[in-house]
């Protein structure tokens, strides 16, 4: 039995995951969600000291709690922040796997304002621009969809890769069916190392809505 830890990306909650974690859990796996600080059922703790860091102990919080070993830690866009930090700051043999599904894979120093398009850096700022913090979800989302604390989107990562040594897998699930995609360098600089593999679906950003089936068929490879 793999333990799946489900990290959505930014605007969601742990509610984005929560049918594929039922899917998981009928295959015979251990499925957690998480809903990072400030946003989905958590919005209510929204503030302007909520940052990628919160969100990369929210992931720890999880792992510790439930007392995780050889987790496979799934981040779609800007989750992969998420669990790039979480996999680098959690103890040894936590961490045995990582699952980027259209998201962004940092280096250390670099954060999701870094690696994303112009378009997205003024959707963060326009979005903020009511009280400075709390960026507004796009137009035309899911209405469960709650504002995202901007500061996790400005907030350089930290890596040492004492954790990131430890991961077996790495997984980039990159989605070709939309415009605008900021993903397709990051697919094309992981096609070439032989430390990834890489797979493409033609399939929206929205993947748990767009391509569920194969979606599914990558997590469970080799599990």
């Amino acid at each position: 039995m793999t333990t799946f830890v489900l990290v959505p990306g930014g605007w969601r909650g742990g509610w984005y995951f929560s049918e594929l974690a039922d899917r998981l859990r009928a295959a015979g796996h251990r499925a957690l969600t998480v809903t990072p600080t400030g946003v989905g059922d958590r919005a209510h703790l929204s503030s302007a000291t909520v940052n990628l860091d919160t969100h990369i102990d929210d992931v720890l919080g999880v792992l510790a709690g439930e007392q995780v070993r050889d987790a496979v830690l799934v981040g779609h866009s800007y989750g992969g922040m998420v669990i790039t930090g979480a996999a680098d700051r959690a103890p040894a043999g936590v961490v045995r796997r990582l699952v980027y599904a259209d998201a962004y894979v940092p280096e250390d120093g670099q954060s999701c304002w870094d690696l994303t398009t112009d378009a997205y850096r003024r959707l963060f700022l326009e979005g903020a621009a009511a009280d400075g913090f709390a960026v507004q979800p796009p137009p035309g989302r899911d209405p469960r969809v709650t504002p995202h604390p901007l500061a996790s989107f400005l907030q350089r990562i930290r890596l040492d890769a004492a954790g990131l040594r430890d991961v077996e897998i790495r997984d980039y699930v990159y989605l070709s069916g939309w415009d605008g995609t900021p993903f397709t360098a990051v697919r094309d600089r992981l096609a070439g190392d032989p430390g990834w593999r890489v797979h493409t679906l033609d399939s929206g950003h929205d993947v748990w809505r767009d391509a569920p089936r194969e979606f599914l068929e990558i997590l469970l490879l080799g599990e």
